[in-house]
């Protein structure tokens, strides 16, 4: 999908932008998290709006993941619309029983008395060697427990419109940002994930992929920073004559099954590509969803993964086991006749 205009932004910027737009339309929407006030978020997630909004709507809070998560989910079931953050998703374990069995799960628990219409927003992914407490996805398993949407975006545009989808929702949204992707100096980003990006508003609707790069011979299938990794990849195959189309989910919950089914039935070849680990996730959920609904449209089927290892903290070790453009290039050429 493209933007109208010329005017290009991180996705960092395109986030910032979303939030202060949605702060000054709603005085019930807040931020809260750790180092998001007078740092700015250490991944840029809240640059600048300190100096608008103030300490009162742009909250640094204590070391402590439980209580003010368990804040929040109080907030946004009296009416506010908080966004906590949880500084690197690897640290929701401290504070899982306010995430999966409190925001997730409040509106059913009341008989839908209650609403808790809240955004939870974390990095997530590694390729920059921070070891094993810093650098995992974990997006399954949020997309696993049911009460939650779960939103990771992969470039600018779309980082904003699904922004403003979430701070809208009236249900709980967990939105996942990867860090190679935000545009700041120090972690540099690829090429693609700065887009064209409209000053206005706008918003892109949960469970619609996006079709990054049409092709005719195989479906890639992937989200996150391995859309840009795929597409380096597709690009590689052209020149071989293979015809790559790369999806991206843009969202696991929901997850747009169509969109994918409609791919697989056009290619008959089938890789997905995910930085989440590979048993239980997202790579055999798309799989296994595709054979369900079309089990005689498959010709050939790939996955790639995390292998169930924790993240190491050496570079060349990270580098093996994040799979990367040329991993999914053997991929795909394992699909072709």
């Amino acid at each position: 999908m493209s933007a109208e205009g010329e005017r290009q932004a991180t996705m960092s910027t395109a986030m910032v932008e979303a939030i202060a737009t949605e702060m000054r339309d709603n005085d019930e929407v807040f931020y809260m998290g750790e180092d998001v006030a007078d740092y700015g978020g250490i991944f840029d997630s809240t640059d600048g709006l300190l100096s608008e909004f103030g300490h009162d709507r742009i909250m640094d809070v204590p070391i402590s993941e439980t209580a003010y998560i368990g804040a929040a989910v109080g907030a946004a079931q009296e009416g506010m619309r908080p966004i906590a953050e949880v500084m690197f998703v690897d640290f929701f374990g401290v504070c899982m029983d306010q995430i999966y069995n409190q925001m997730a799960k409040n509106t059913y628990m009341s008989g839908a008395n209650v609403s808790v219409p809240m955004v939870l927003t974390t990095a997530v992914g590694g390729t920059y060697s921070d070891a094993a407490q810093h650098s995992q996805t974990l997006y399954g398993t949020f997309a696993h427990l049911p009460g939650m949407k779960v939103v990771v975006p992969s470039t600018a545009y779309d980082a904003k419109g699904l922004m403003h989808n979430a701070i809208r929702d009236d249900d709980p949204v967990v939105y996942m940002f990867h860090k190679r992707l935000m545009g700041i100096g120090w972690m540099p980003a690829p090429d693609g994930p700065k887009t064209a990006v409209p000053e206005e508003s706008y918003t892109i609707p949960f469970g619609q992929a996006d079709v990054k790069r049409e092709g005719a011979d195989v479906t890639v299938v992937t989200l996150g920073l391995h859309v840009h990794r795929a597409l380096e990849a597709a690009a590689k195959l052209a020149d071989d004559g293979i015809d790559v189309e790369v999806i991206d989910l843009r969202t696991l919950v929901p997850l747009d099954e169509t969109t994918v089914l409609e791919s697989v039935r056009k290619t008959g070849r089938l890789v997905v590509v995910d930085e989440d680990y590979r048993s239980f996730g997202l790579t055999g959920e798309v799989i296994s969803r595709v054979v369900e609904a079309e089990p005689n449209a498959l010709e050939a089927v790939e996955r790639l993964a995390v292998p169930d290892v924790p993240l190491p903290y050496a570079r060349p070790l990270e580098n093996r086991v994040i799979p990367d453009s040329d991993d999914i290039e053997d991929a795909i050429r394992k699909t072709q006749p």
